[in-house]
């Protein structure tokens, strides 16, 4: 249901810019200036400790999940509220999971996962190589053992962000290990997100954003990484006033624990404020 949602949000979205009318009824034609600022703001959104308030809902859906190779869905709420301070801003980044996750007898458990919010610490002003960082954390809200952990959990976090031309390149890093909390499931987690977005001047772009993940403490080996190659694209466009970012990826795990999904279908809708 999130992603035929998503996915309407994007084809409405797309005809809403395509027939949007002038003064005089006719086709409204943008100009280069319009271009230029589609250009612009998208790169901005693209960039993880952008001075931009965003609230982006993400559509994951992993298929090929266990052993009967079922569908899980993970609907990520995200948003990005960045706080002044002086010459530098505190970007606070919060991802709240809604996951439906099969139950291994034909059915699924619908619930929260674990809250994460990360405050990245970043300039102002950065000149050509944006960075940030900060610390990570971790909440145990997840409403059913099958969704998540019973712990606190805490790390740091940073990133590396160039945008030389039409080009928004980048990586993102943090590792978190649980200190508190209850069950006997204990965490030391790593996440690496690269991420290299090219940008056409009417708000469209190209981009690749997976995210590689490891379980340090899984065992064996081979199930300590997921590891997914892929890509997509996007489109900036307005209805009315409010910017909105719309895009579609998809992503194959080449490397994926035992019973991990084989790939993933990743669709957004970010509001932009």
């Amino acid at each position: 249901m999130v992603k035929r949602g998503l996915l309407l949000l994007l084809v409405l979205g797309t005809k809403v810019l395509a027939q949007g009318t002038g003064p005089g009824g006719e086709p409204a034609a943008p100009g280069p200036a319009a271009k230029d600022d589609a250009e612009a703001l998208a790169k901005k959104t693209q960039n993880p400790v952008a001075d931009l308030i965003t609230v982006p809902f993400q559509s994951n859906t992993n298929f090929g999940v266990g052993p009967s190779n079922a569908v899980q869905e993970v609907l990520n709420i995200q948003p990005v509220i960045p706080i002044h301070l002086g010459t530098f801003n505190l970007i606070t980044r919060t991802i709240i999971p809604i996951i439906s996750q099969p139950n291994g007898q034909g059915g699924s458990i619908v619930g929260l996962g674990n809250i994460n919010t990360t405050l990245f610490i970043s300039p102002r002003d950065p000149g050509g190589l944006v960075w940030g960082v900060g610390p990570v954390f971790g909440f145990p809200t997840n409403t059913s053992p099958a969704l998540g952990v019973a712990k606190w959990t805490f790390g740091p976090s940073a990133v590396l962000v160039a945008m030389p031309g039409p080009w928004v390149v980048g990586i993102l890093v943090n590792n978190v290990w649980s200190w508190a909390g209850g069950g006997s499931q204990n965490v030391n987690s790593f996440l690496l997100q690269y991420f290299v977005n090219y940008n056409f001047q009417d708000g469209w772009y190209l981009t690749t954003s997976p995210l590689i993940t490891a379980n340090w403490l899984a065992a064996p080996y081979s199930n300590k990484w997921t590891f997914p190659v892929g890509g997509g694209g996007g489109k900036l466009l307005r209805l009315g006033r409010l910017p909105l970012n719309l895009n579609a990826a998809a992503y194959y795990n080449i490397w994926r624990p035992s019973g991990g999904p084989t790939w993933q279908l990743r669709m957004t809708a970010a509001l932009l404020f």
